[in-house]
């Protein structure tokens, strides 16, 4: 992720209009009306509560645009883990320009921590095994790239991006067509008009899996929904064939549909390559973190 990203850029502009309206300088009555212009001070964010580090760079970022002479000083980095107490940010300069910038650096902060911390959670659920943790599109609109970038710094993996960089065939998909050889010539299509583009498709019985694996060009099966002892009946099947595939290459195969902290370690079990996890983005909860004057 990198603050120059437009719509990264646009997010914090719109942020800061949220709380100010269109005047930097003026909007913050409060800081205006009861703080001296000439005030000079210094600042910093701790954690008041344990967790793992995500949105440095733009709470760094709400500072300077609030004011550009203001020192911001990084102490922790994203992914760091953060015990209660722990400084993770300090700055110095104009208080009124600190105490304009506070909230919306602290909303960042706390936002994407808080999916660093769950995505951590369940990331120490499974590193006994060979399964990756990853995410979903199942973010809060505007917020994408910062929330994958979160998730990243909490140690699990980014799914697609969007809809144009992997092609996700799902049930819905496949009402319309669902024989194997219109969606072969589907495969062959995207792969010779869309170089790079990867495709899942997404398997609710074990039949369909055993159809997918005779596909060529499919980099993942998702198996949706599907208890552990199918997921490691599919885990057979593709391990079956790759064995015969002289390729050496082996499909993905990716367990998704209700898994929680209390469930994912069984799954994790089954041998499956990946696990995808809503609720790494759409359900985490904001980290406490607070900002105090020296």
């Amino acid at each position: 992720m990198s603050i120059s990203c437009e719509v990264t850029s646009a997010l914090i502009d719109l942020a800061l209009r949220e709380d100010v309206g269109e005047n930097l300088q003026t909007g913050d009555v409060t800081s205006v009306y009861f703080v001296p212009q000439e005030s000079i001070s210094s600042a910093y964010i701790y954690a008041k509560q344990d967790g793992v580090l995500a949105g440095m760079e733009v709470a760094a970022e709400v500072f300077h645009r609030v004011n550009p002479e203001l020192k911001v000083v990084q102490l922790k980095k994203d992914g760091d883990v953060l015990l209660r107490g722990e400084r993770v940010l300090e700055v110095s300069g104009h208080a009124r320009s600190i105490l304009t910038a506070e909230r919306t650096a602290l909303n960042f902060l706390q936002r994407l921590s808080g999916v660093a911390t769950q995505t951590r959670a369940y990331v120490a659920k499974v590193e006994t095994t060979n399964a990756k943790v990853l995410d979903t599109r199942k973010t809060t609109p505007g917020w994408r790239a910062l929330e994958k970038m979160a998730v990243v710094a909490g140690g699990g993996k980014n799914h697609r991006m969007g809809l144009y960089d992997r092609a996700m065939v799902k049930d819905n998909h496949l009402v319309a067509e669902n024989q194997l050889d219109a969606l072969q010539n589907a495969i062959d299509r995207l792969h010779a008009e869309r170089a790079g583009v990867e495709v899942e498709l997404e398997a609710d019985t074990l039949e369909q899996v055993q159809g997918f694996l005779s596909l060529r060009g499919v980099d993942y099966i998702l198996l949706d929904n599907m208890n552990n002892k199918m997921i490691r009946k599919a885990v057979a099947m593709r391990d079956a064939v790759a064995m015969r595939d002289d390729s050496g290459s082996a499909v993905a195969l990716e367990a998704s549909g209700g898994i929680n902290l209390d469930t994912i370690a069984d799954v994790a079990a089954t041998g499956v390559d990946f696990i995808s996890v809503g609720a790494l983005t759409h359900s985490a909860v904001a980290l406490d973190l607070s900002l105090e004057f020296e």
